[in-house]
C-alpha cells in the first residue's frame, strides 16, 4: 500500500524544466531513495512534497490528502517530517531542551522557547524527551549544549526531535553529508534501527552510494527532471541507464 503518491509533477523556473511529468509511489513501511546526477531535480521534488514549493501541474497525496499549499505546520500535523541538509537544531540549549522542544510546538505551528523553564516540571514531557534521548543513544550528552556537538550527532539529535513528533513519514534530504565515514556508518545504523523498530516510512535523497544501497529497498533515479527508472537495489546497480546518467556513457 502506497502513503505516497506523485502523479504528473511539473515544476519550471523561468526558462528551466525542474520537474517533468514526475509520477513516484512510496510504499508505507518501506526506504524509499531517490537518487541522480546534480541538476536533476531532486531537491525541487521534496521540497513539493513537503509543500515548500507548489507544482505548476499534477498532485502530491499523502495517504489519500493533497499536501499542496499547506503551511509546514499543517505538512507536519498530517504526519510529515523533514531532516534537512545542515542539521536545524538550536546550538544555544541544550541536547535535552532541544528534544523537548517539538513537545511545546502550538497548534499554529509556534514554539515557546522560553517556556522550557516551567515545562520542566511536567514529568511527562521531560519523561518523553529522556526516552527519546536514550534510543538515539545520546542521554549521557543530554546537558551539553548542542552547538558543541559533532555533526553526527546534531544529525542524530535533529531525528530523534523529529522522531518525538510521532511521524509516518520521515524525508531525509542528504542526512550524512559532510560527515566523516564513521559518523555516516552511524547514522546509517540508527536509520536501519528505526525503520526496523517503528512504524515509519521513511524517504531520502543521498549522493553516497553507500548511504543509499545500505538502507533503500526501492529507487528512483531522476534524470533531467524525469524519473529515468525506478527499481529494487539488486536492479539498479548494473542498469545501463543509471550508468549513462551518472557517466555520461553506456557501460
Amino acid at each position: 500500500m502506497s502513503i505516497l503518491e506523485v502523479k504528473n509533477v511539473g515544476k519550471r523556473f523561468g526558462g528551466l524544466q525542474a520537474l517533468s511529468d514526475v509520477n513516484l509511489s512510496v510504499k508505507e513501511n518501506s526506504v524509499h531513495a531517490i537518487i541522480g546526477p546534480n541538476g536533476a531535480g531532486k531537491s525541487t521534488l521534496l521540497n513539493c512534497l513537503v509543500g515548500k514549493l507548489i507544482p505548476d501541474t499534477g498532485s502530491v497525496m499523502f495517504d489519500g490528502q493533497s499536501v499542496l499549499g499547506r503551511a509546514p505546520y499543517e505538512i507536519n500535523q498530517m504526519g510529515i517530517s523533514r531532516v534537512f541538509q545542515t542539521p536545524e537544531i538550536f546550538g544555544d540549549l541544550t541536547v535535552l531542551e532541544n528534544m523537548m522542544i517539538p513537545c511545546l510546538a502550538k497548534r499554529d505551528g509556534a514554539f515557546e522557547l522560553n517556556a522550557i523553564a516551567s515545562v520542566m516540571s511536567q514529568r511527562d514531557i521531560l519523561d518523553k524527551a529522556e526516552a527519546m534521548l536514550l534510543e538515539m543513544n545520546m542521554a549521557e550528552k543530554r546537558h551539553m549544549h548542542a552547538a558543541s556537538l559533532s555533526r553526527g550527532d546534531k544529525r542524530r539529535l535533529e531525528i530523534g526531535m523529529c522522531l518525538s513528533q510521532e511521524p509516518r513519514l520521515l524525508l531525509l534530504d542528504e542526512p550524512t553529508a559532510g560527515m566523516a565515514r564513521a559518523d555516516t556508518n552511524n547514522t546509517i545504523d540508527l536509520l536501519k534501527q528505526i525503520s526496523d523498530q517503528r512504524n515509519i516510512t521513511i524517504a531520502i535523497i543521498e549522493h553516497d552510494m553507500h548511504v543509499v544501497f545500505s538502507l533503500a529497498n526501492r529507487i528512483t533515479v531522476l534524470a533531467q527532471g524525469t524519473p529515468l527508472v525506478e527499481d529494487d537495489p539488486e536492479n539498479i546497480r548494473g542498469n545501463p541507464k543509471v550508468r549513462e546518467a551518472y557517466l555520461g556513457e553506456t557501460a
